[in-house]
């Protein structure tokens, strides 16, 4: 596939897709952001990219900012950290409720630190893109004794419960959520009870992205579907054979809140019934290549219909092999 600037399926052009090495004033982006579906080799791109324009590998994927899950979130290894310098993987402690928001600001923070040197953003997470550029609502912090009230409260009640609960407070905020989406219900609640207010009353205030009005390169990694999805199911049993269910395990042993993030990764819930003998191993690796083959088909809708133009789809392996160049 040829590389282009902005391409999306069905235009056409022929601008090149990555600066040069040595790159003029003109073409010389303040960042370059990859995004693609899970498995796609966004990493290896962008570690070669980092190497070829003295840039830093910043991580943008919800998952791989816990330092729990190594193996099950496919962060970086060691050793591919060594070769290029990575920033904000593994940060984050699995019982912390880490945001978006969370993210922009340490991305924010990074960005300022790093001296002139070339940020290579890369992630599946369309969210995080988002907060990038375009910045998020400004919605208030919960504080920790308000959301565990809210969640014992939630604890052992359908999620159509908690939404009726959100209904009779917010009507406006629970008719914009499925009555099943419970993490994000459960945000509403917190959010009315923290102040008083619904959830919407703060979507207007917005707080810039760190690299909103800047001149970025950003790449969408498209591999072939088939394709990825035996990646995806290659992947999955490499994670087992390489101890991604004792990373559960010790996770499982830490009795976190099972609304957390880090417990909803793909593979942990599957793993956890496998731990628990609910489920078979072979039965929880088949939910966990399902589940990240699902979330994959959600990575590449949002990036077609949720972000702006200016992103160049393009082949993995083509573009990895422009990089080496």
């Amino acid at each position: 596939m040829r590389l282009l600037s902005g391409w999306r399926p069905g235009s056409s052009g022929s601008v090149p897709l990555l600066p040069s090495p040595v790159p003029t004033s003109a073409d010389q982006p303040a960042a370059i952001l990859i995004a693609g579906p899970t498995a796609s080799g966004k990493s290896a791109l962008a570690t070669a990219l980092a190497l070829r324009h003295g840039g830093v590998v910043v991580n943008t994927d919800s998952m791989q900012v816990y330092g729990d899950l190594r193996i099950l979130t496919a962060r970086p290894s060691p050793e591919e950290e060594e070769a290029a310098p990575h920033r904000l993987y593994g940060h984050v402690d699995g019982a912390v409720n880490y945001s978006a928001g969370h993210f922009a600001r340490d991305a924010a923070a990074l960005v300022a630190a790093l001296g002139g040197r070339l940020p290579v953003f890369v992630g599946g997470t369309g969210l995080y893109f988002r907060a990038l550029e375009e910045g998020l609502s400004d919605l208030p912090d919960v504080p920790d004794a308000v959301r565990a009230a809210i969640r014992a409260r939630a604890e052992g009640r359908p999620s159509e419960a908690l939404h009726a609960d959100l209904a009779a407070l917010d009507p406006d905020g629970a008719a914009s959520l499925r009555p099943s989406d419970r993490a994000r219900v459960m945000r509403a609640l917190e959010i009315h009870a923290a102040t008083g207010r619904p959830i919407a009353a703060f979507h207007g205030s917005r707080v810039p992205g760190p690299l909103a009005g800047l001149h970025l390169r950003k790449i969408f990694l498209a591999p072939d579907r088939d394709a990825l999805r035996a990646r995806i199911d290659a992947r999955f049993r490499a994670m087992i054979a390489s101890g991604a269910l004792d990373e559960v395990a010790r996770l499982r042993e830490r009795g976190l809140d099972p609304l957390l993030p880090i417990m909803r990764a793909h593979g942990v819930p599957g793993l956890i019934a496998h731990l628990d003998g609910a489920l078979g191993l072979e039965a929880a690796i088949l939910r966990g290549q399902n589940d990240t083959r699902r979330y994959a088909k959600r990575q590449f809708t949002w990036f077609r219909h949720q972000m702006g133009d200016g992103w160049a789809w393009t082949d993995p392996e083509a573009a990895l092999a422009e990089a080496r160049a």
